[in-house]
């Protein structure tokens, strides 16, 4: 049995807001609220030209294991067929802008009054009362606006995004984190709750290390490496470096030592890995490394206990032994019979894996289903 079945999760939720896939993943029933006609916006949010089965990827990997509901809930007739829904629920959730539900009658206090124990989660982009609470919560708008982008790359390159919507998986992250501990408290006290997540507020809280050592450091900015950057505030050699055939990273790691083990002289004249010496030491580094292997380097390394890696890409990664052991990737089936591989759900319990074999949903697939179920009862 998994941890949250029988809980009904009813998700308002559009593009790339990943609480409920994890909620749906440890077992509970996720319903998806979508606009007529068009649905989600993210069914046609491409993130590069691969169509699935007429939508984008991106909608299929994030919304597996879900069931489609499609009605229009600003007609007041429908309004009150998604109330009944709603007043069966254990969890609502939705990313709109501030305002949104208030105007349509489905805030907190809307539907705390017909179901007054609901744990109500919500993701903002910025929160309702900073003065960018209008703005759009987009993930690259975030990563910019928070200083993000100054951590990544190196000295000379200007702001360097992530290469991923992290801000978007952060938020979702603790939207679902909020809501199980709202779901124990509930369980415990029959208690509701308002759940509330904000992306700038995400992204703060992925920078704990560094805002922290800002404010205590004097208010000194962060600043790159200007090579083989990994880490703003790590010294050398931690980073990835260029090898004879391919790439090496290298975390912490005492400088005489490995000064010692890649038979570099050129390092000798560091004894102690000072923070202010890191370009000197990367730079001799970075030459040494390119003349052998990465595999010979790692030869030399592993064995003594150094902190190190090949870098590699997914070709590469998913042929990779200690990637095949986990069983991370599922094969899922859509109800017209449309299947594709995906990842499954990262967390396990009493050494279960949790998967499951349910697609996305086509758009409204489950509404008859759902109106027999919970409107027409």
């Amino acid at each position: 049995m998994k941890p949250l079945e029988d809980y009904l999760i009813v998700d308002f939720s559009q593009f790339l807001s990943s609480a409920s896939l994890r909620l749906a993943d440890l077992g509970a029933r996720v319903i998806k609220i979508e606009k007529p006609g068009t649905g989600d916006i993210c069914r046609t949010l491409y993130t590069s030209d691969l169509i699935m089965n007429g939508e984008s990827s991106v909608f299929h990997t994030i919304n597996r294991n879900k069931e489609s509901f499609a009605i229009d809930f600003k007609q007041p007739s429908e309004l009150e067929k998604l109330k009944k829904l709603l007043a069966k629920a254990d969890v609502v959730m939705h990313n709109f802008r501030p305002g949104v539900m208030e105007r349509v009658g489905l805030s907190y206090d809307d539907v705390k009054k017909f179901n007054p124990n609901i744990i109500y989660g919500e993701i903002s982009g910025y929160g309702t009362k900073s003065e960018l609470r209008n703005l759009p919560g987009q993930d690259l708008l975030l990563q910019s606006l928070t200083a993000l982008t100054w951590l990544s790359g190196n000295q000379e390159d200007g702001p360097v995004p992530m290469g991923l919507s992290i801000v978007d998986m952060l938020a979702g992250a603790h939207l679902a984190q909020g809501i199980l501990a709202a779901l124990y408290r509930k369980a415990t006290h029959n208690i509701g709750a308002m759940v509330q997540v904000s992306m700038l507020e995400s992204s703060f809280d992925f920078q704990f290390e560094t805002i922290t050592t800002f404010f205590n450091d004097g208010g000194e900015l962060p600043v790159r490496t200007k090579s083989n950057n990994a880490h703003a505030y790590l010294g050398a050699p931690y980073g990835i470096y260029k090898t004879k055939n391919g790439y090496l990273a290298l975390a912490m790691g005492s400088i005489p030592v490995l000064a010692s083990l890649l038979k570099c002289d050129a390092l000798l004249q560091f004894p102690e890995n000072k923070f202010g010496l890191r370009d000197e030491i990367k730079n001799i580094l970075a030459e040494h490394l390119q003349t052998q292997d990465t595999e010979f380097w790692l030869n030399i390394l592993e064995p003594a206990d150094i902190w190190c890696a090949k870098v590699l890409n997914y070709q590469q990664l998913f042929a990779e032994d200690g990637f095949k052991v986990l069983e991370f990737t599922q094969q899922v089936e859509m109800l017209d019979g449309y299947s594709y591989i995906t990842t499954r759900c990262p967390i396990k319990i009493d050494g279960e894996i949790f998967t499951s074999t349910k697609g996305s949903p086509k758009l409204g697939q489950d509404n008859e289903r759902i109106i027999k179920e919970f409107i027409d009862c």
